[in-house]
This record gives C-alpha cells, structure tokens and sequence, in this order.
C-alpha cells in the first residue's frame, strides 16, 4: 500500500491525484503547500481525509508516508525530493528536475545513496504517435539518422511564475522535447550551441524563443527551434518533427500525421501504438510498475539528468554565446 504525501496543490495537481485516486494501492495521508487555500480546496474537491502542512518536512515527520508526489515548482524540487529520499520515501517529481543543473545531479545523487527512488514526470514519452515513430526508426528500415529537427510553436497566456522566469522557455518547456529527442533517437548529446531572444510582442519577463542545436554521441544533429509567444501559424504541444536519415525521411507533425518518404517514391503513413493508458496515466502507472516489480522505468532520475543537462547547457551556451560540451 502505497501511503501518499503530495506536495504542491496548484492546477497542476489535479491530474496526479486524478489518477492516484483511481488505484486501490494508494491513499494521500498529506498535503503540502506554502497556501493553505489551495490545500482546502484539493481536499474539498476530492473529499480527501488528509492532513494539511505548510512544509514538506513537517509532513515527513507527523506521516507514515512511503511516496511523495512533488508537484511543486521548479525551484522547490530540491529540497522536497531530498528531504523525501531522506527520510526514506520514494519519489515521483514533476519536471524538469530541478532549476539548476547542480541541483539536478544532487538530487540524482542523493537517490543513489539513499536507495529510494526518483522518477521524473515526461508525459509526452507517452504518445502513441512518438512511440510508432521510435519503433519504426529503431527498426533500421530508414537506415542511419544524420539529423533531427523539431518546432515548436505555441503562445500559451499562463500567467504565474513562468512570465517572470529568465529562460521560461528552455527551462520550463523545452525539456519535454529534449527529452523526446532522446527517446526517439536513444542518443544524449555531448555538445550545445544556443541563441535566446524575447519577441519585441512577448508577454514573457525572459526569452521565450530559441534555437539550439545539438550534437548527439552518435554524430548526428539535433536542431530545435522554439517559441513560447507565437502570434500564429501554431504546433502542436508536441512539436513538429522532420527526421533525416540515410534511407530517406520521417515526417509527424505532432498530432495525427505521421508518415516516411523516400526518394522517388510516395510518402507512406505508419500507424500509431495502441496504448491502454497515455501521457500522465502511463507514466505513471510505469513508475508504479518500476516499484512494485523492481524495475527501473525509462523515466528514473539517472537517465532523466541527460535530458535536463541539455536544458542547463543550452541555457549557459547562449548566456555565453559559444558552443559548450555537455
């Protein structure tokens, strides 16, 4: 029985504890959040019997918890999932790992010794259209990738502690799709060249565009083109994908289309995976999956820190304005 702490009650709680309410494993024994309007109004949104806190360390010290769900922000994870690991409890964090790259390998750090463990929240692993578009490259019929190529095109009005971050694109969003691109290439990458800017119409405090390139171990070339203000001609959460490689090209536009092409010939459509569960709900029913079996999901902290690494590099290669190893 998995005994719950959930740390962090804003909006972006709700789907977590949908889906923890939902198994018959699990029970939330505590809240945590520095507002304890937010804490009044889980607990009366999903009739919880749940103790409230302001700290996660009072929390950890008046609960028998074995689980914290750190849902808090970026700048919180450290110290939550330490504390967790700390006193013994498992956890599963939202992303990214934290806000600095120091921070992240700690935490990675601190869950080896500790022997609990950390799995980190990447939703969009979890998508039938990636998933068919990682199987079909993997099995080798469009031969050797040379180059990925992502964009990413949206202009969400959230509100909150992402309009005054410094790099609100890189550091908050663009994670989800260096992350994809790991998976779908199953290569982290070892160098970075970025340039950040902020629109002269943005409503973001810092830059919310960006172009990155990235070298993967493999030799092949990872560019990202990213903006968190567009004013039209919109992508999908997912990004728009073009995948080149030696036999010829993968297209898929973040939603529905997803096809290959080779040369002098039709494009072709591959079929989506069918999954029983997506986004939050199979991520994290694989991390509980990973606890109960005893194994490690594709989503543990000690393979997630390749993916923050390149948030990190990216953001300290375009302060620097030169190309730096990961």
């Amino acid at each position: 029985m998995y005994k719950i702490i959930v740390a962090g009650c804003g909006s972006m709680s709700n789907s977590w504890i949908d889906i923890v309410m939902k198994r018959d494993d699990c029970t939330i024994a505590g809240l945590v959040d520095i507002n304890v309007t937010a804490i009044q109004e889980k607990k009366e949104k999903y009739h919880l019997n749940a103790n409230a806190y302001t700290t996660i360390t009072d929390a950890l010290e008046k609960e028998d918890a074995n689980l914290v769900l750190d849902i808090t922000v970026p700048q919180a994870h450290f110290g939550v999932v330490t504390a967790a690991l700390q006193a013994g409890c498992d956890v599963f964090g939202e992303k990214p790992m934290s806000d600095s790259l120091e921070n992240a390998e700690k935490m990675a750090e601190c869950a080896s010794r500790s022997k609990n463990h950390y799995f980190v929240m990447q939703n969009r692993r979890y998508v039938p259209e990636i998933c068919a578009l990682r199987n079909f490259l993997q099995s080798q019929q469009m031969g050797k990738i040379g180059q990925v190529s992502a964009n990413f095109q949206l202009g969400p009005h959230f509100g909150g502690f992402r309009d005054e971050m410094d790099n609100p694109l890189i550091a908050d969003m663009a994670i989800h799709t260096f992350d994809q691109a790991r998976f779908l290439t199953g290569r982290n990458a070892v160098s970075v060249y970025s340039h950040e800017f902020n629109p002269p119409w943005s409503w973001y405090k810092g830059n919310a565009n960006a172009v990155c390139i990235f070298e993967m171990e493999d030799g092949s070339v990872f560019d990202y083109r990213g903006s968190w203000c567009a004013n039209g001609l919109t992508t999908s959460w997912e990004s728009q994908w073009r995948i080149a490689c030696a036999n010829g090209t993968v297209y898929w536009d973040g939603a529905e289309k997803l096809y290959y092409g080779l040369p002098a010939d039709q494009n072709r459509e591959i079929a989506p995976v069918k999954m029983e569960a997506t986004g939050h709900s199979a991520c994290l029913g694989e991390m509980f999956d990973a606890l109960k079996n005893g194994t490690k999901p594709q989503t543990d902290c000690s393979d997630n820190i390749n993916s923050i690494r390149m948030v990190h590099k990216a953001i300290e290669s375009a302060k620097l304005n030169k190309k730096i190893p990961l």
